[in-house]
């Protein structure tokens, strides 16, 4: 009987050619992850805006004055841009899903210390409408709250949440025209589970909020008492 020869072909980072020799490591290394820019300077307390003054600390925004959010707080890692662009755009076009993980282990250890995740109920993940689920294989945000619901101790509630419009791509919009193209584009089903609890709001991207906002609004007309919101990155 002849031994077998087994090969074995290294995986390198899919951003810097770097082999991935560390337990663990998959699509990206962790020289990379390491890299990713976080916001560390202060923001509006509602939601989120970046401010690269410290006089501002503990001011809401202007935008959160004139207009008061569905949410109570949004958080987001980073800007998006550089390092963290790139894993996002890896994560959710390339079918690198177990990005997942290492994406929502930054965003709980970013934002775990000054108690984000503490009084939560429930995670509830923005929803894909079912064709585009299907054509990507995978909701990102669920994918992300999977994660984050490991790490946190918080129960997920997928398909709680539902899109009933399958809309443009948000992308694809002017600024002012996001909102209405998302106007009842959302429901909640079995809204009697979420009634008088607190739900951390999952999303990939901040852009305009639109997205985020038509979420919420949704989940408090449903009758959450709060609700919380969380992306991994902002667009700035």
């Amino acid at each position: 009987m002849h031994p077998v020869t087994v090969t074995v072909f290294p995986s390198f980072c899919r951003l810097c050619g770097r082999a991935l020799e560390e337990p663990g490591q998959k699509v990206v290394c962790g020289h990379c992850l390491d890299r990713v820019e976080f916001h560390h300077g202060p923001v509006c307390p509602v939601c989120g805006r970046f401010y690269h003054q410290a006089a501002a600390s503990g001011l809401p925004c202007g935008h959160c004055l004139e207009r008061p959010e569905p949410f109570s707080r949004h958080r987001s890692l980073g800007p998006y841009s550089g390092r963290l662009k790139e894993i996002i755009l890896l994560f959710k076009y390339k079918g690198c899903e177990v990005l997942s993980q290492p994406l929502a282990a930054m965003a709980h250890e970013h934002l775990a210390s000054d108690g984000f995740f503490n009084g939560l109920d429930f995670i509830v993940p923005v929803p894909l409408h079912r064709k585009r689920e299907k054509q990507r294989g995978f909701n990102q945000a669920e994918l992300l709250g999977r994660a984050l619901s490991g790490l946190s101790g918080v129960t997920l509630l997928p398909g709680i949440l539902i899109k009933i419009r399958n809309t443009p791509a948000q992308v694809s919009l002017e600024a002012g025209e996001r909102e209405t193209n998302l106007r009842t584009a959302f429901t909640v089903r079995k809204a009697e589970k979420i009634n008088g609890r607190a739900v951390l709001l999952v999303d990939d991207v901040f852009t305009t909020g639109s997205t985020l906002r038509e979420c919420a609004a949704e989940l408090r007309r449903a009758g959450a008492r709060e609700v919380r919101a969380l992306t991994v990155a902002r667009a700035v």
